[in-house]
C-alpha cells in the first residue's frame, strides 16, 4: 500500500505536551465497526468490557536512554564533536545499539564520552549503519552500565515534544506506567499512561481481570516511514516477554469466551507475535520487527485500546489493519474536530476488529 495513504492533516495544538489530570480523566474515542462513534473518557472502561475479558497490558520502564556527549577526536585534522544518541536495544550486558546524530560525524572505531552533571561515561562505536544506527559498547558491566545510564541520561521525551519544551522532573513521573517494573524501554507504552489504581480496581470489580507482558520499546517507534510503499519499509527489532503463566492465562479466557484487550500498541505486537495461527499462545522471550499493515489476519487481540497515533506511521498502519482504514480515517477527522489531544501524552481510543463486530 501506499504510506501516503495513511497521512492526514493535524493542526499543531492538537499535539499534548502535557497528560491529563489525573491520568484517567482522558477523553476516550470508542470505535466499533458499523456504529456509530461515541465520546467517552478512560475512567469508564469498564462499560464497553464484560465480565471475563482479560487486559493485557505492557510493564515495561523507561530508562533515561537520551545521551548527550562528543566524539573524541581522532586526530587534529578531526578534533572533538558534538554528537547525540538514543539508545534503542540492548543486544548484550555491556552492548547497545543506538541511533546518532549527526550520524555522518560518526565511523566505526570512534571512542565516544557521554557527560551530564560531572558524571560521564565512555563507548565506542563498533558497527554502523546507512539511516544513523549504530552499535556502542561500553566498558562497564551490566549493573555499572545501568548505573551510569541513570547518572549520565535523560528521558527521550518524543520528538514532537522535546522540541517545544525541555525534559523536567514531571516527565519522570508522568512518562511512566503505574505499574513499570521491567526497565528497559526507550519509549513510554503510552495507552497505558492512561491507567491509575483505581481503574484497574474498578476493571477488577467488573471480573476484568489484567495480565502483564514485558516489550521493550526502542526508538524506532520515532522514526519516520520513508518509504513510499509499505512494502519498501523495514522495521526495527524489539525484545519482549510473555510468560508461560500468562500464555496460559488468556489462552484460557478465549476458551471460556472472553475477549483479549490490548492496552497498547506495543502488547498488540508481542502478543501478535507469540500467538500461533491458530491465535493460541505460548510462553516467548525474544526479539520481534513484526509490522502490521492493512491485509494482515490477527490472531489473538479483539479489543486495542491505543493513544491518536502520527500521520504516516507504521502505528496508523496498525489501527487500520485493526478496525478499518475508512473507519480509522473518520475517527481520526472526528475525533480533531472534538479537540482530542493526540500522541504521547494525549487522549484514547478504544477499537473493536473490524471482523468481531
Amino acid at each position: 500500500m501506499r504510506v501516503d495513504e495513511f497521512d492526514f492533516e493535524l493542526p499543531a495544538d492538537r499535539i499534548a505536551l502535557r497528560p491529563a489530570n489525573p491520568r484517567d480523566s482522558a477523553k476516550m474515542l470508542v470505535v466499533t465497526p458499523g456504529q456509530a462513534l461515541q465520546h467517552s473518557v478512560v475512567a469508564d472502561l469498564v462499560r464497553f468490557l464484560k465480565p471475563g475479558d482479560a487486559l493485557v497490558l505492557n510493564d515495561t520502564k523507561v530508562i533515561p536512554a537520551q545521551l548527550e556527549g562528543i566524539r573524541l577526536p581522532r586526530s587534529a585534522e578531526f578534533p572533538p564533536a558534538k554528537i547525540s544518541a538514543t539508545l534503542h536495544m540492548r543486544i548484550g550486558a555491556n552492548i547497545w545499539d543506538a541511533f546518532i546524530r549527526p550520524a555522518k560525524k560518526i565511523k566505526i572505531g570512534d571512542q565516544l564520552l557521554f557527560a551530564k552533571d560531572g558524571a560521564s561515561l565512555p563507548a565506542t562505536v563498533t558497527k554502523k549503519g546507512d539511516a544513523g544506527e549504530v552499535q556502542l559498547v561500553f566498558s562497564l558491566n551490566a549493573a555499572e552500565l545501568d548505573a551510569a545510564l541513570f547518572a549520565v541520561g535523560h528521558i527521550p521525551l518524543p520528538p514532537y515534544i522535546a522540541s517545544k519544551r525541555a525534559e523536567d522532573n514531571q516527565d519522570k513521573a508522568d512518562y511512566q506506567t503505574i505499574y513499570a517494573r521491567q526497565e528497559g524501554a526507550v519509549a513510554a507504552p503510552t495507552a497505558g499512561l492512561h491507567f491509575t489504581d483505581e481503574l484497574l480496581a474498578s476493571l477488577s470489580a467488573a471480573g476484568i481481570a489484567h495480565h502483564f507482558v514485558t516489550l521493550h520499546v526502542g526508538a524506532g517507534t520515532f522514526l519516520p516511514v520513508k518509504a513510499q510503499d509499505t512494502d519498501d519499509h523495514v522495521m526495527h527489532f524489539e525484545t519482549g516477554t510473555v510468560s508461560d503463566e500468562v500464555a496460559a492465562a488468556l489462552n484460557s479466557t478465549r476458551a471460556r469466551g472472553g475477549r483479549i484487550v490490548s492496552v497498547g500498541t506495543t502488547s498488540l505486537r508481542l502478543l501478535e507475535s507469540a500467538a500461533d495461527e491458530n491465535g493460541r499462545l505460548a510462553g516467548f522471550h525474544g526479539a520481534t520487527d513484526i509490522f502490521i499493515t492493512p491485509g494482515y489476519s490477527f490472531r489473538i487481540v479483539d479489543i486495542l485500546m491505543t493513544n491518536f497515533h502520527l500521520p504516516r506511521s507504521t502505528l496508523m498502519m496498525l489501527v487500520s489493519a485493526f478496525s478499518g482504514l475508512e473507519i480509522m480515517r473518520d475517527a481520526y477527522r472526528d475525533a480533531i474536530a472534538n479537540g482530542y489531544r493526540f500522541y504521547s501524552y494525549g487522549d484514547a481510543s478504544l477499537l473493536f476488529r473490524q471482523d468481531r463486530t
